[in-house]
């Protein structure tokens, strides 16, 4: 992924207004993210616990989403699934993100979900530069390409239903 500007990320979201746009909590240290191993941006809120972002590129254009969640409260020996990178995480470590859809239809309170990784650390988790709590991912028969690819496409289709 290029890198981002405060304002490419605040000029990129579909699914809210460019007031709500201009007050989201932007990270920031965007001079230090490691670009080169990201398929999408993805960042929590500091100051509001069940909001979560999410800005990637999509046909030539930036394409941002504002996320809704409830942290995850499994037991012990529960595990999830991220449904973009499939990485498999132990208590909580996997969340149901909302999306408002874009338009008249957000307006009348549609969204989409998508079970996702809750620190949108699904880029790293594939290239192995973040581990999973559980030490280790599943082992694929996949090149790294082939679940980089897998994985951009499970996002665009999530995008697309927005």
């Amino acid at each position: 992924m290029r890198p981002l500007t405060e304002q490419d990320i605040r000029t990129s979201f579909i699914n809210c207004s460019k007031g709500e746009a201009k007050r989201l909590a932007v990270p920031r240290d965007l001079g230090e993210r490691p670009w080169e191993d990201l398929d999408f941006l993805g960042w929590r809120d500091p100051g509001a616990p069940d909001r979560a972002y999410l800005v990637a590129e999509r046909d030539d254009r930036l394409v941002g989403v504002a996320l809704r969640f409830q942290p995850g409260r499994r037991g012990f020996l529960h595990r999830s699934m991220c449904s973009l990178c499939l990485t498999t995480h132990p208590r909580g470590g996997v969340s149901l993100m909302t999306a408002r859809r874009s338009g008249p239809a957000g307006r009348e309170g549609n969204s989409v979900g998508a079970y996702m990784c809750t620190d949108l650390a699904c880029s790293l988790y594939l290239r192995g530069k973040k581990v999973p709590e559980t030490g280790a991912r599943f082992k694929e028969s996949l090149t790294l390409e082939q679940q980089i690819a897998r994985t951009r496409d499970n996002l665009h289709a999530f995008l697309d239903k927005l």
